[in-house]
């Protein structure tokens, strides 16, 4: 059973995922792997810090890609003192799954659907049997608290692999969607200092926009709006105008355009740019 008080300590670190907190939790407790599913900047990564900070574990983040070998996942010997010294198990240097292992803490891996599948085999065996064998080391056991907490998108597919049934078969699983308004303002606010509340409803409005918006495959998460606040209240007194309102729209314009240019993507039927796109949600929502 999860402990209120615990519990509560965590909830604090956090912005809203009330219903996401208490899922997630109750997965890690009862001894469980879990894979979530969402759009990234959805607070998947902030979540598990929390957890893990207050749980005193560690939280080794590795990213998922084309490059993470199985080798790479485990470890490798340090091939100066293998030279000098031959294989031995102190001139082991882990990798990131036995770090996690050893101390006890939570390996999470980013887009974990653009890993290898050789890479993911070795993950799976450390998950059901909480040890791996390692040549020339020995049996590596894992700690009572170590957990494997993956994260994938959905709606990218670009460099991606399908994940076989197995693989789902060895994961709880948590879709993660995007936070309302008000949660995503609280989170700008905190996370840039702005005490300009109109400011951050209008980055968040925005940035919110381009997620629905129909020539856009791709949104902005709300580091967009992030970004377009710290941005806009580094223009005050900057951006020109016949009066304040007016200044005060042209800077959301300019810092919308710098903040979130890059974080869309154009659906592949439209012949406009990003900037073409984003000028259009400002014009809606302020005109």
């Amino acid at each position: 059973m999860i402990d209120q008080s615990r519990r509560d300590a965590i909830a604090a670190k956090v912005v809203g995922r009330t219903r996401e907190l208490d899922l997630v939790l109750a997965a890690v407790s009862a001894g469980r792997d879990i894979l979530l599913e969402g759009p990234p900047g959805t607070g998947k990564s902030t979540l598990l810090r929390a957890i893990t900070a207050n749980w005193g574990v560690p939280f080794v983040l590795v990213e998922g890609n084309a490059e993470l070998t199985a080798a790479r996942l485990v470890g490798h010997h340090n091939p100066a003192r293998v030279l000098k010294e031959d294989y031995s198990a102190d001139n082991f240097v882990a990798g990131p799954l036995l770090e996690a292992m050893q101390g006890g803490g939570f390996l999470y891996i980013e887009e974990f659907n653009r890993a290898p599948e050789d890479t993911v085999n070795v993950l799976l065996a450390a998950m059901a049997e909480r040890q791996i064998a390692v040549p020339r080391v020995g049996l590596i056991t894992a700690k009572d608290t170590f957990r494997v907490v993956a994260s994938m998108n959905p709606y990218d597919s670009v460099g991606t692999a399908r994940i076989s049934d197995s693989v789902y078969d060895r994961w709880c699983r948590l879709a993660v969607g995007y936070q309302d308004a008000a949660e995503e303002e609280a989170i700008v606010a905190t996370r840039t200092g702005c005490t300009d509340d109109r400011l951050v409803a209008d980055a968040v409005a925005i940035t919110r926009a381009t997620r629905g918006h129909k020539e856009l495959r791709r949104g902005s998460s709300v580091r967009g709006a992030i970004d377009l606040t710290a941005i806009a209240s580094e223009l005050t007194g900057l951006a020109t105008g016949t009066d304040a309102e007016e200044a005060h729209r042209n800077r959301v314009l300019d810092a919308a355009l710098l903040a979130l240019s890059a974080r869309i993507s154009l659906d592949e039927a439209s012949d406009r740019t990003p900037e073409d796109v984003i000028r259009d949600i400002w014009e809606r929502h302020f005109f």
